[in-house]
């Protein structure tokens, strides 16, 4: 008997990669492409709906982003495996996703074949990482390890961007200083509110002297 197909959901909000990434997968006989989504609540939406057996999932959308999206998911369908797919400038976030639930984590410019063979092994209850996340997720334990404060599930790079807030610099200031795309930083931004609990930078710098983060 002929095994059925992975079920799979593709979220990303860029439709020219997300249609480019559904596309390609339709044409491999072991995957079936249930749905699509272009950002996080439509994605929990969906998947709650068509309860996919792997989801590949942006991190970085408008709303509610991938790592949000991932535990959600998680949380109402166990089973459900959810691969990360991030850009090369996107760091940090490897170990809120590994903890978000994800048991894999590729770039966006990885081959269609190793990205099917990244479906299915996690789908066996295995783990995909791309080099490059294997080292971030390991640059992250050591930091907590080392790191005898509270954080707050602050990664690396998150707290440093809070630093610079601190500092008084501009996201164009930041996104030099750090050799990042103003995009990402805004992301990282996002993510500080989120995690501090609040809404805007006056009150995250402020939140920050006070629990000892920055300096």
């Amino acid at each position: 008997m002929a095994r059925e197909p992975l079920k799979v959901l593709v979220v990303d909000d860029h439709r020219l990669v997300r249609e480019g990434l559904v596309s390609l997968l339709r044409l491999n006989p072991e995957i079936e492409v249930v749905g699509e989504a272009s950002g996080g609540d439509e994605a929990v939406a969906k998947a709650r709906s068509l309860k996919p057996d792997v989801v590949l999932m942006d991190i970085s959308m408008p709303g509610m982003n991938g790592i949000t999206a991932t535990r959600l998911i998680k949380k109402d369908l166990p089973e459900t495996k959810v691969i990360m797919l991030t850009m090369l400038d996107q760091e940090g976030y490897v170990y809120e996703a590994v903890k978000a639930g994800a048991t894999g984590y590729l770039l966006k410019n990885t081959g269609m074949e190793e990205l099917v063979k990244a479906i299915k092994e996690v789908h066996k209850g295995g783990a995909t990482l791309h080099p490059e996340a294997q080292a971030q997720l390991l640059k992250e334990y050591v930091y907590l390890a080392q790191s005898n404060r509270e954080t707050y599930g602050l990664s690396e790079r998150e707290l440093e961007i809070l630093q610079l807030l601190g500092d008084g610099l501009s996201n164009k200031e930041i996104s030099d200083r750090l050799f990042i795309s103003i995009q990402t930083v805004k992301t990282h931004i996002t993510h500080i509110f989120e995690k501090l609990g609040v809404k805007d930078r006056t009150e995250a710098v402020a939140t920050a002297l006070r629990r000892g983060l920055i300096s």
